[in-house]
């Protein structure tokens, strides 16, 4: 699925130049990403946003083929996870998904602590009839009908530019989050504000040792630090609205 991906889509569609089909769903992008999609593939399709969940299933069933691999456009398959995969569906596979493990790239170097490695985010390949990802608002989960196994070789990922590219990213994702914990009458709670960012930093830097990571560890937990501070902040704001007191006429 993308986005305004055009600085990043043609590296990841370059790495799957050897599956069946590819399928493109775009959700409006303004810039050259479906130009340079349509050298890779016809299968482009525009869906208007509502979720993550919503535009990956949406893409899976688009999809022709019994097994798809799900791809970001800031993701690549390298060739080592290529060779894997077709071994894995030459033989008869033995689960009905694949949990594929991250590689993480920031600030120059790639991430190895912090929770960010080996990073098995959900399910990236599968039988499309049997699986598909829940609906939510972000951090969509993934439902399957069977078993799931976990392969060997990586994706690696560049998901951020640069830090400004984490802030704006984050801004996004932190206010899907809020409507998210609003959706599901998640109560708000002042100390949330100090005691769940404090306790994302101790998590990323020192418990899941962040720190072995250099300063590129110290920055990622500090911001991830503040994106939870801006989603609490954020539910807040949405909690609290419509309860001011009207202005007298």
């Amino acid at each position: 699925m993308t986005c305004n991906e055009e600085s990043k889509v043609r590296d990841a569609l370059e790495s799957v130049r050897w599956v069946d089909e590819i399928v493109v769903v775009d959700s409006g992008s303004s810039d050259r990403t479906v130009e340079i999609c349509r050298e890779y593939t016809s299968r482009i399709h525009t869906h208007a946003f509502q979720n993550f969940g919503s535009q990956r299933n949406v893409a899976a069933g688009l999809a022709t083929h019994d097994w798809v691999l799900s791809l970001d456009a800031d993701e690549r398959v390298t060739p080592e996870l290529r060779d894997e995969i077709r071994a894995v569906l030459t033989d008869r596979p033995a689960h009905d998904a694949y949990h594929i493990p991250r590689r993480n790239f920031f600030l120059g170097r790639w991430i190895r602590h912090g929770g960010w490695y080996p990073d098995y985010r959900h399910a990236q390949l599968f039988q499309r009839h049997r699986a598909r990802y829940t609906e939510t608002a972000c951090h969509e989960g993934f439902v399957v009908d069977g078993s799931i196994g976990r392969l060997r070789e990586h994706v690696i990922q560049y998901p951020f530019a640069d830090i400004t590219h984490f802030l704006e990213k984050h801004n996004r994702y932190s206010t899907l989050m809020a409507q998210q914990m609003r959706d599901a009458d998640r109560t708000f709670h002042a100390h949330q504000l100090i005691t769940h960012p404090v306790f994302t930093f101790i998590k990323m830097y020192l418990l899941r040792q962040g720190f072995r990571d250099g300063i590129p560890g110290l920055i990622l937990a500090g911001l991830y630090g503040t994106y939870t501070f801006a989603k609490y902040a954020k539910l807040a704001a949405l909690t609290s609205a419509g309860t001011e007191p009207r202005p007298r006429p």
